[in-house]
């Protein structure tokens, strides 16, 4: 266990220390400068000019800032995983319930299992809508070249796939082939992947008002450049150091806020979509083969 704890420590991937450490050497080099000036003009005082990051105010409101935007991020970081598990949990419902309800003859299992594919299509048509990636050969599998040119050419293509499965649903109700209450049970569950997709879009939509994040970037500038002028009287030659270590606590606190306010990109601090996609898949095969026992 100590041995995990020291690789985890170490470990660059997922870290945010080779995004800051640009940023730390910048601080560390000013405050280098300063303890340079000092050397060669000891009698000029500079702590006059550190005396802000001993003010208690100051401290506090930096620390306030720092404490709201992470916990503001990671909010959105943990709605948008609430929101990818209602998707995942009414993709399965929906993909359980049209296997097993739907009356059907040997010659239009093929249909239902194709509409139940959309379901999986579904999954990964969110994934690129909230990455603003266009449909390449993601759903060549599952869907037709005519229907993946009609979802290019559609303006919300999750949305598109939530009609067509509607449309599928509705004619089987009326072809009396789907029972009228799991009709009811299972356009609640196309409902519920709509409000889910739509819990996406609200957190991809609404980022962080941009005065906090600009306000706590100053904050941490003024503190990370003021440190230098108040530590050198003491530590001399090791201000350089102490500034470097301080402003990597600062700014690594602030860059994790940063890497997680949007969950649903490629980052390796992201959400895993591509592996709930992945999931999803295998989940709608599986209820796609249950016919089969």
């Amino acid at each position: 266990m100590t041995l995990k704890w020291f690789n985890l420590a170490f470990k660059l991937q997922g870290s945010v220390a080779p995004i800051i450490l640009p940023r730390v050497l910048i601080f560390a080099g000013f405050a280098f400068f300063v303890s340079l000036f000092h050397y060669y003009e000891p009698q000029i005082s500079l702590k006059v000019f550190g005396d802000l990051t001993n003010n208690v105010v100051f401290n506090l409101v930096l620390g306030l800032l720092l404490v709201f935007r992470t916990n503001a991020a990671y909010d959105r970081y943990w709605e948008g995983r609430k929101a990818w598990g209602t998707l995942v949990v009414n993709i399965r419902n929906l993909a359980r319930l049209m296997q097993i309800s739907t009356n059907c003859s040997e010659g239009e299992k093929l249909q239902k299992e194709k509409s139940i594919k959309l379901l999986a299509a579904f999954a990964i048509a969110t994934k690129l809508h909230l990455r603003s990636e266009a449909i390449e050969q993601d759903l060549d599998e599952i869907l037709t070249e005519k229907e993946i040119i009609e979802l290019r050419n559609a303006k919300h293509v999750p949305l598109e796939l939530t009609l067509w499965l509607g449309d599928y649903l509705q004619k089987q109700v009326q072809s009396d082939r789907i029972d009228t209450n799991y009709f009811v049970t299972m356009n609640g569950h196309l409902n519920a992947l709509v409000e889910g997709l739509t819990s996406c879009e609200r957190i991809l939509k609404t980022p962080l008002p941009p005065a906090y994040c600009i306000y706590l970037k100053r904050l941490i500038l003024i503190y990370c450049l003021g440190l230098p002028f108040h530590l050198v009287t003491e530590i001399d030659w090791l201000a350089a150091i102490a500034v470097g270590l301080v402003s990597f606590i600062l700014l690594g606190v602030e860059q994790i806020g940063n890497e997680i306010e949007n969950p649903f990109g490629h980052d390796f601090n992201d959400l895993p979509i591509d592996e709930i996609c992945t999931s999803v898949s295998a989940n709608v095969e599986q209820a796609i083969a249950y016919s089969l026992k």
